[in-house]
């Protein structure tokens, strides 16, 4: 059967430039290619001969050949489509005019599978208990982690040392193969290559061609001041290695501080409740407290209150971005004493004696208030 004139296929004048054949092939491609088109013989007939034709007027070279003597030219040197007369396979020039067969796996939900490509390694979780004293001040950490880490034998290539890496013969690069079985034409991965479209001419035998091997390290964090429970931190490229070459991904430290015997935080500021006895309450003291710095004085003044807040500014936690400290909120809780001798009671029961109820007003104002619920 006599071909088609190229012109004629693509639907283009013979005058048309390399842009307007470009667009003529990509609108055409597209309706016509096997996967879309899947059982039909016809239509992967049309997709072939789309492919000559475009191979033909897209090349500068080929293009005057075929307006001077037609399809006779390359039929002296070579025998026809696919012969080996310098045309490429209609699923090369499809993917090379498309970007890649990436167009058709997003179109059709086919083509190559990326598996054995070079591919990002995994991200990894670390969840890591320190002590109040550690977020408060920050550290230094050392994490033990067994995982996949480049192979040192072929330094994460998949091959020997030494070894080349070579086009695939089954599949010619593109990864998968058509088989046709009756009137259906389908689309498989290369058994030959995995779908990678390259071949190894001797596998690394450690790893078994992965580039990467199981394998334990020790990594350095270091943790700053003022970071809290559920705190994130990211130690680039420290995750799973990557498969055949790929960048390596990152790990993720995820901070869990125990609870303070004596601290509670509240942000970047803290609570700490200090008990005061009777007699510091009542008369007024100086006392020292605990603080993360050490300790911290604060004065209580005569007739303290239990509950009564004190401030300290800037002996609060660390802010985790830099924005300076937070506060220490110290709480009075008046111990009652207990456990008194008979002449500890006495000098109290005579104090008692002594006072008139304008000693303790806020109770004196309290039950006069409640004289109303008292009948």
């Amino acid at each position: 059967m006599a071909k088609r004139d190229c012109y004629e296929v693509l639907g283009v004048e013979r005058s048309a430039g390399p842009d307007d054949i470009k667009k003529a092939y990509r609108m055409l491609a597209v309706k016509y290619h096997p996967d879309k088109n899947q059982g039909d013989k016809s239509a992967e007939e049309k997709f072939k001969e789309l492919g000559e034709a475009y191979d033909i007027l897209s090349d500068p070279q080929k293009r005057p050949l075929y307006d001077q003597h037609g399809h006779a030219a390359f039929d002296r040197r070579a025998g026809g489509f696919g012969g080996g007369g310098g045309f490429h396979d209609p699923v090369d020039i499809f993917n090379e005019v498309f970007g890649g067969s990436g167009f058709f796996e997003g179109l059709f939900g086919g083509g190559r599978s990326d598996s054995t490509q070079p591919q990002r390694g995994n991200d990894l979780r670390y969840d890591m208990e320190i002590t109040f004293e550690e977020a408060a001040h920050g550290c230094e950490k050392e994490i033990a982690l067994t995982k996949p880490d480049t192979c040192e034998t072929c330094q994460g290539s998949g091959a020997e040392p030494g070894s080349r890496v070579r086009t695939c013969p089954s599949c010619r690069g593109r990864g998968q193969v058509i088989n046709s079985r009756g009137i259906f034409s389908i689309a498989q991965n290369c058994s030959n290559c995995q779908g990678a479209g390259q071949v190894f001419e001797k596998p690394c035998k450690a790893c078994r061609s992965e580039g990467r091997r199981e394998r334990s390290s020790k990594i350095k964090l270091r943790i700053p001041a003022g970071v809290d429970t559920g705190s994130r931190l990211r130690s680039s490229g420290n995750g799973e290695a990557g498969f055949r070459g790929g960048p390596a991904g990152d790990l993720y430290v995820v901070l869990h501080v125990k609870a303070h015997s004596i601290f509670q935080r509240d942000g970047d500021d803290l609570l700490c409740e200090v008990p005061v006895s009777f007699i510091q309450a009542a008369l007024g003291a100086e006392i020292e407290v605990p603080a993360l710095d050490g300790r911290a004085a604060i004065k209580i003044p005569p007739g303290t209150q239990p509950g009564t807040m004190f401030r300290l500014k800037g002996k609060g936690m660390m802010n985790v971005q830099g924005y300076g400290r937070g506060d220490l909120h110290v709480r009075i809780n008046v111990e009652v004493p207990t456990h008194l001798s008979a002449a500890q009671k006495a000098k109290l029961q005579e104090f008692a004696e002594l006072c008139s109820g304008k000693e303790s007003p806020i109770s004196q104002g309290f039950f006069e208030k409640a004289k109303s619920l008292f009948h």
